[in-house]
């Protein structure tokens, strides 16, 4: 059970930080399939009880590992209301700086879907992916203020969304909320223990995670290389936002400090750690 709530603390580290994969930790510390199988058996237990098939949602409930999700669970939120508090204050502080560290997480995190889409990309692939970049770069350009104050059905939407990531190793559920520019928010609800948010954001998650990860995982089934390779796209085309130099409203200025240039770098190496500990592992299984 220690070893079990560890892994679920190392989980949510990685979680709250952009572009660091909650799943691809999962992975390495060796319980990604049991922890899919026992999210894949809740939400059916969920959809048969809401159907009126009492057996059946019973039966799907016993496949579940609580000898796992209960201390993982609790790592987890031990993790991500202990970093809360120290990353809202970088991020308040250390605008410029923050935002470069996030920038190489996310920039070196690109190969995991460039690698899942296909081990040779047709140039119809860079074709579909420079599309979704571009529609990615025009969303994160719009204007927007520089006091964020999302209306809940936002939080609720985007809660569903980022959940999503969870199921995907390489994939930053923080990454999709920072492109969608509810990451500070939400740090910031969870620092202040801000309920209405965050039970709106929990519930939000719960349902995307039955509902939207029900699709992505059909998109996946039936169309895998071209899922990955929009996401591909959605995610370099954000990057857009973590320009270490720019305004509160979003308007992009020339190079000051060099400082990012130096966490850019530091990100880079992290994620390659990771990803070269992820494939040496995958190697000996």
């Amino acid at each position: 059970m220690i070893l079990n709530i560890f892994r679920g603390f190392l989980i949510g580290i990685a979680e709250i930080i952009p572009g660091v994969s909650g799943g691809t930790i999962a992975l390495i510390v060796g319980i990604y399939e049991r922890v899919i199988s026992s999210v894949a058996a809740a939400s059916k237990a969920a959809a048969l009880l809401i159907r009126g098939n009492f057996r059946g949602s019973v039966g799907q409930f016993k496949q579940i590992d609580f000898q796992l999700i209960f201390p993982l669970l609790g790592g987890m939120f031990a993790a991500i209301f202990l970093a809360a508090s120290v990353i809202e204050n970088l991020l308040a502080s250390q605008p410029e700086n923050m935002r470069g560290l996030f920038a190489g997480l996310i920039l070196a995190s690109l190969y995991v879907p460039y690698r899942l889409a296909a081990k040779r990309w047709k140039p119809s692939d860079y074709f579909i992916g420079l599309i979704a970049a571009l529609f990615a770069l025009l969303f994160t350009s719009l204007p927007r203020s520089a006091d964020v104050n999302p209306d809940l059905w936002v939080v609720f939407l985007a809660a569903g969304l980022a959940v999503c990531a969870l199921a995907l190793p390489g994939i930053s559920g923080s990454f999709l909320l920072l492109a969608l520019g509810l990451y500070a928010p939400t740090i910031a609800a969870v620092s202040g223990l801000d309920f209405v948010y965050l039970g709106v954001f929990v519930l939000g998650a719960i349902i995307g995670l039955g509902g939207f990860s029900t699709l992505l995982q059909w998109l996946l089934r039936n169309h895998h290389r071209l899922t990955l390779v929009v996401m591909t796209g959605l995610m370099t085309g954000s990057l857009r936002a973590l320009w270490p130099w720019q305004s509160s409203d979003g308007r992009l200025d020339s190079p000051g400090d060099l400082t990012p240039l130096l966490l850019i770098v530091l990100g880079m190496a992290v994620v390659i750690g990771i990803l070269l500990i992820e494939r040496r592992i995958q190697s000996r299984q």
